[in-house]
């Protein structure tokens, strides 16, 4: 039997200041955006590039070190695996969002 894994692996700049949430246990949750360039070659020839835009999150000690060191503009490689979640907004209209849990960070 042939299991598949939920893993993905991006490199890119932070690019909106960590958002921590601090809950009544003590708990902690991380977030900001994580850009990531693709450089594509365009019909006429020239070389373009587009920014993608990835919401990240992280729990506990990474939460906490995110707190501490991750900085809008820094250059990282980060791992986790894609979470989606539902939720309704403002209006009580139906959402739906995918965002990376990470697991590891490294700066470069």
């Amino acid at each position: 039997m042939n299991s598949l894994k939920n893993h993905v692996t991006l490199i890119g700049s932070i690019g909106t200041p960590t958002e921590i949430t601090k809950f009544q246990n003590g708990n902690k949750v991380a977030r900001f955006n994580l850009a990531t360039d693709n450089d594509y070659r365009a019909n006429n020839g020239k070389i373009k590039s587009n920014t993608e835009w990835h919401r990240i999150f992280a729990w506990g000690n990474m939460a906490q070190f995110l707190e501490l060191y991750a900085e809008k503009g820094k250059k990282v490689a980060i791992h986790g695996r894609l979470v989606t979640r539902t939720y309704l907004n403002q209006t009580g209209k139906k959402c739906c969002v995918t965002e990376v849990e990470l697991r590891h960070i490294i700066g470069l």
